[in-house]
């Protein structure tokens, strides 16, 4: 989908935002909890472009981009469509490998925050009935995914899944295939590894058991401002889960949520100052802006 020399130049452009903190070149199409998004070409993106963090080497980046495919091809089995994606890798500034998520761009009516907002809240509405059913289908103890409301769109009346750059995949044995390490590159390295061990396991679990993932699915519309759509999505959901989900619950889960990664954007934002203005080096990840939850 991408010109390799294209992705450089991409690269080149964050590399630039990096050392200068102004971001001002590049078009940012949204930011998640770990990493953002980033359309290409600039001026008239057609390609949604999601930077992973940096790799050691190209060998461990390939490894990584194998997961992500395997973990479409695996969804794909269990009945979610995901968006057309490719995973590509440059060379950057400083000598490593970086990956790249790139899909194409979709009509931001399409998002599913959109077609919610656009929509009268109602249990049997398709794109909550196939979220829900997908949802149920695809999680299972080698097998999960992030049902949150922004990962999904609704296109020609058929629902395409977006995130894939977390696979979240384990082998038969249990054991996660996702590189950990990767995602705590953000992070001060002195919390690096509590989170690996202590935080990130339990939190990417629950991602493989349906009622949990329904349930961060109703907690994320609060957080989308819908929350007029948390009755209707219950419905949806406990139909199919069990224990029944209740709206104290959800709302207990998101401010949970929220806190966790709330306080995960300050650190990084306090280290951020600290490589700037103490070390005088450049910080090496683009964060988000304020963030209303």
């Amino acid at each position: 989908m991408i010109d390799p020399s294209d992705l450089a130049r991409l690269e080149a452009a964050v590399e630039r935002a990096l050392v200068s903190g102004d971001e001002c070149e590049l078009t940012i199409l949204g930011y998640g909890e770990v990493s953002l998004v980033i359309g290409w070409p600039f001026d008239a993106p057609v390609l949604a472009c999601k930077r992973l963090p940096v790799f050691a080497d190209a060998a461990s980046c390939s490894r990584y981009a194998a997961v992500v495919d395997d973990y479409v091809r695996a969804l794909h089995e269990h009945g979610v469509d995901v968006l057309e994606t490719e995973v590509h890798s440059c060379r950057t500034a400083g000598g490593g490998t970086t990956g790249f998520v790139v899909q194409p761009v979709v009509p931001s009516e399409m998002l599913g925050p959109n077609v919610l907002h656009a929509a009268t809240p109602d249990p049997q509405h398709p794109f909550l009935v196939a979220m829900s059913d997908a949802t149920t289908g695809a999680c299972s103890p080698t097998l999960g995914l992030d049902a949150q409301l922004s990962n999904w769109v609704w296109r020609d009346g058929r629902l395409r899944y977006l995130d894939v750059s977390t696979p979240f995949a384990w082998g038969d044995d249990g054991t996660l295939l996702l590189d950990l390490p990767v995602l705590v590159q953000s992070l001060p390295w002195v919390m690096r590894t509590p989170v690996r061990r202590f935080v990130l396991p339990n939190v990417i679990a629950r991602y493989r058991e349906p009622r949990a993932a329904l349930l961060d699915f109703c907690g994320n519309l609060l957080k989308e401002r819908l929350d007029a759509w948390v009755p209707a999505a219950l419905v949806a959901a406990n139909e199919r889960a069990a224990p029944a989900i209740t709206e104290s619950e959800v709302h207990k889960y998101y401010a949970s949520d929220a806190r966790l990664w709330d306080v995960m954007l300050k650190v990084r934002r306090l280290d951020r100052i600290w490589q700037r203005k103490v070390r005088r080096r450049p910080y090496r990840f683009l964060l988000p802006g304020p963030i209303t939850r």
